[in-house]
């Protein structure tokens, strides 16, 4: 395994307006490792993800993915380059069915892959194998997450960028979420930079932290050294 990274954030800046979100992040994910991006609401977290996909325009700094300059361009063309992302909430389109769901993850692949891969994603998720005509309206909270997971994965990508994945859901059903990552990331190499609120679950589950305060990395480290860091808990996660 490579020992660059596959995703590195140098100085970023992102503005709303006259207001500025983001100050000078800087960060660096490895390959096929799982990354949690941890912090207060409005801390910068989602906003810092909707740069990194193009979904929001970068005021200054890069975003390289595989060492490619990947800042300027359009949300379709980063998920081309291997980079997907899951907002929070999912995006499911209630109005249709779940197979229908899947196949717009993979609109830009060919119909052989996408073939290929619908079977790959159903199989991983037999809940949505059960029920991939019928429509998503009738999904529970954590089969929708799953849906909006394996649409995610139907791009095949490097990289995929997951936004408050528990929200809504029921403890169990967030730990099956987490324990799915992690099978993933053995099987296929698959990155994950994970966006959560449930930090000491976030943590518990990845090999790396980065917790935002104010729109700047407050503090990063190992996972397990976060999770155990008395100061940083308190001071910025709340447990």
């Amino acid at each position: 395994m490579s020992t660059e990274p596959i995703l590195q954030v140098e100085d970023l800046d992102v503005h709303y307006g006259p207001v500025q979100a983001l100050h000078g992040i800087t960060l660096s994910v490895p390959p096929e490792g799982m990354c949690a991006v941890l912090g207060a609401n409005g801390a910068g977290k989602t906003t810092l993800l909707r740069a990194l996909s193009g979904l929001h325009k970068v005021s200054s700094g890069k975003v390289l993915l595989e060492g490619e300059d990947i800042t300027r361009l359009p949300a379709e063309r980063v998920i081309t380059r291997g980079m997907a992302h899951v907002p929070e909430g999912g995006g499911v389109i209630a109005e249709l069915t779940v197979e229908e769901n899947l196949r717009l993850g993979g609109l830009w692949r060919s119909s052989r892959t996408d073939k290929k891969t619908m079977a790959e994603v159903l199989e991983l998720f037999p809940p949505l194998a059960e029920r991939r005509k019928r429509p998503s309206s009738t999904l529970s909270g954590g089969e929708r997450q799953m849906l909006a997971i394996g649409r995610a994965l139907m791009a095949k990508p490097k990289v995929l960028l997951l936004d408050e994945p528990s929200l809504g859901l029921a403890p169990l059903i967030t730990q099956q979420i987490f324990d799915l990552l992690r099978d993933l990331r053995k099987s296929s190499g698959l990155t994950v930079v994970l966006v959560e609120q449930n930090a000491a679950g976030a943590l518990a589950t990845t090999e790396h932290g980065f917790v935002l305060n104010q729109g700047k990395v407050a503090v990063s480290g190992a996972s397990d050294e976060l999770l155990s860091d008395e100061r940083t808990r308190h001071a910025y996660l709340g447990f």
